[in-house]
Order: structure tokens, then C-alpha cells, then sequence
């Protein structure tokens, strides 16, 4: 996408000319002399960021900033306040007011270029950030798109995941990409048939055959960004059918050799699984599904993630009943 101009707001032509001469040779930058003349610009011509002053006729800047942040079409355009007043308070009233930074008069021609660069900087990120986001929550919808039996379980189960990840000891930051990376685990299924993915009935060797092919697909397809939670995605598409004594596809690979974050999976999965509603069976109560976990300890999971699972029950209860309160995904940030 391309970045917007810089908007400079003042009623002074001076400091009007002055921030002209700190950026106007690397940014392309257009101007406003009152908060009303800034608002029809931003809805005009979509700054990537506003240089605002705060002493003006009519609307101040604090107004103009509280303006900006209510609409839903700007409320993430970043606004640096540029302005003669330096006391605490006024600092505070601008970020109150949605502000992310201020620039004090008269202006540094070098620290007004490090400001505008840092905060633009943030802009690429967070537009980034947004396009993985979108990323993610489409092709966990891709993947199962034709199991229409399965409603929030992506979205469930990656919670699931997450409070086990951060259990088990996981940092903050790899818990939130946990969350995000679990949901795609089942991106490879884009490359199995509906025959076999909506067959009512068990399927034959043939069609197990060709749904075991679904993790490779799916490590893939994910395998192609750089990107973190992509890569994380990956690992755990490839690996979370896999079983800790061996037995599982499509490597049969076994214990610690199969990645953390597929055993952590593998654990959350069936356990949601087991927990929800399906066409050819009624939910298994958490007790129960508990139970097969326990029973599988050292078999088809991880002896200790799963003991570490089993604690967690009371927790695991709140999130079901979270999501049985909400209707679509709210996805944790991305981290670098």
C-alpha cells in the first residue's frame, strides 16, 4: 500500500514553512491552518501521519486529536503534537487525547526527521502486522471450509493451546504466537477433497491415504513466508498428527523429536474435539475428554504436556465458556 502524505497543522505560515524545510525534500507533505481544515484533509487525502499544533483558532489540537482517534477510518493515524507548550500537563492532555508523541517549538530540523521516521516506521509495521493478521484468520477459515461441523473450534483450541504454551513455560511473545500459528494447523486440508472431508461415514484406506497427505500440504503452503507465526504454523501443520510413541503420520516420528509446539497442539485439538459437538456425536463432558487425555500419557501425548493439561481444567472451562459468549475471533497481536 502506498504512504499517504504528512499533514502539518498550524495557523502559523512560519512554522508552516519551517516543518516545509525540516521534510519537505524526503516527504511529500500537505497543510492545514485550523482543526477543521485538517479533518476534510485526512478525509481527502489519507495522511500516513499529522504533525499537529495545539494553540488554534476555533478546534484545538486536543480536540482535533480526539476527533481523528472517534472515526473508525483514522482512529489509527498517528498524531504528533507540535507545540510552544512543554509542562507536564499539557503532555498528558495530548495523550489522553490519542497522541503518540510531541515535538517541541521552535523545531529541531533533525529531531523533527527522527520523530516523523520512527513513527512511520510503526505505520509499515502495524500494516504489516494487520496483513498477517488477515493472513491468518484466512486460511485457518480455508482450511476448513468445507467442515462446516466445526464452528469455533480453531479459534477454541488455539486458546487451549496458548494456556498450555504458557503453562509449560513458554515467553509471553511465543504464547501469542501460539495463538495465532495453531489456528492454521489444518491449512492442508484446502488440498483434500470434499468427498472425503464431508464423508459421513469412516473412511477406507484409499481416502486415509489421501488425507494423511493434509500436514505436508499444509507445512506447504505455510512454509513459504519468513514471517514467525508462519513458520511456527508450519512446523505444527507438519507435525501435530504426529505421536509420542511413533505412531503417528506422516513421519512417524517420535517423543521429542516431534516439535513443542505440535505436541502442545495435538493435546488442544483433541481435547476440543472430544469436547464438541459433531454430526455423528454428542459432546464428551470435560471430565471425560480430561480422561483420554490422562489415558494417552506417554502414548498418542506427551506424558508431561499432558500432565501439565490436566491441571488446567478449571482454566479450560473459562475459555469454553468465552467462546460459547463470542462469535468470531479476537486474535492476540503479532510480535516481531
Amino acid at each position: 500500500m502506498p504512504q499517504g502524505p504528512i499533514l502539518v497543522v498550524d495557523d502559523e505560515p512560519i512554522n508552516l514553512d519551517a516543518m516545509r524545510l525540516a521534510l519537505g525534500a524526503v516527504h511529500k507533505l500537505i497543510y492545514a491552518r485550523d482543526g477543521g481544515s485538517a479533518l476534510e484533509a485526512i478525509a481527502r487525502h489519507k495522511p500516513s501521519l499529522v504533525l499537529l499544533d495545539i494553540r488554534m483558532p476555533g478546534m484545538d489540537g486536543y480536540e482535533v486529536c480526539r476527533a481523528i482517534k472517534a472515526n473508525p477510518a483514522t482512529e489509527y493515524l498517528p498524531v504528533i503534537f507540535v507545540t510552544s507548550l512543554s509542562d507536564v500537563g499539557d503532555e498528558a492532555r495530548g495523550f489522553e487525547a490519542g497522541g503518540v508523541d510531541f515535538i517541541v517549538k521552535p523545531i529541531s530540523p533533525l529531531v523533527v526527521r527522527a520523530r516523523v521516521q520512527t513513527h512511520l516506521s510503526l505505520v509499515k509495521h502495524s500494516r504489516l502486522e494487520r496483513s498477517h493478521r488477515d493472513a491468518i484468520f484466512m486460511l485457518s477459515e480455508a482450511g476448513h471450509f468445507n467442515d462446516h461441523d466445526t464452528g469455533a473450534h480453531v479459534w477454541r483450541m488455539a486458546a487451549y493451546s496458548a494456556e498450555l504454551a504458557r503453562a509449560a513455560g513458554w515467553s509471553v511473545e511465543s504464547c501469542r504466537l501460539m495463538e495465532l500459528a495453531a489456528p492454521l494447523h489444518d491449512t492442508g486440508k484446502i488440498g483434500v477433497p470434499t468427498t472425503i472431508l464431508a464423508k459421513p461415514g469412516p473412511l477406507d484406506e484409499a481416502e486415509w491415504a489421501v488425507m494423511r497427505q493434509h500436514p505436508q500440504m499444509g507445512h506447504e503452503i505455510l512454509s513459504k513466508s519468513a514471517a514467525p507465526v508462519f513458520q511456527m504454523a508450519a512446523e505444527i501443520a507438519l507435525n501435530h498428527h504426529e505421536k509420542w510413541d511413533g505412531s503417528g503420520y506422516p513421519h512417524g516420528i517420535a517423543g521429542t523429536a516431534i516439535p513443542e509446539s505440535a505436541r502442545i497442539v495435538a493435546i488442544a485439538d483433541v481435547y476440543d474435539a472430544l469436547t464438541m459437538k459433531r454430526a455423528y456425536k454428542e459432546p464428551w463432558p470435560a471430565e471425560q475428554a480430561l480422561a483420554h487425555i490422562a489415558e494417552q500419557q506417554g502414548r498418542q501425548f506427551d506424558p508431561h504436556l499432558a500432565g501439565i493439561f490436566l491441571t488446567l481444567a478449571p482454566k479450560l472451562v473459562d475459555i469454553h465458556r468465552r467462546w460459547q459468549q463470542q462469535s468470531s475471533p479476537v486474535l492476540p497481536p503479532l510480535v516481531a
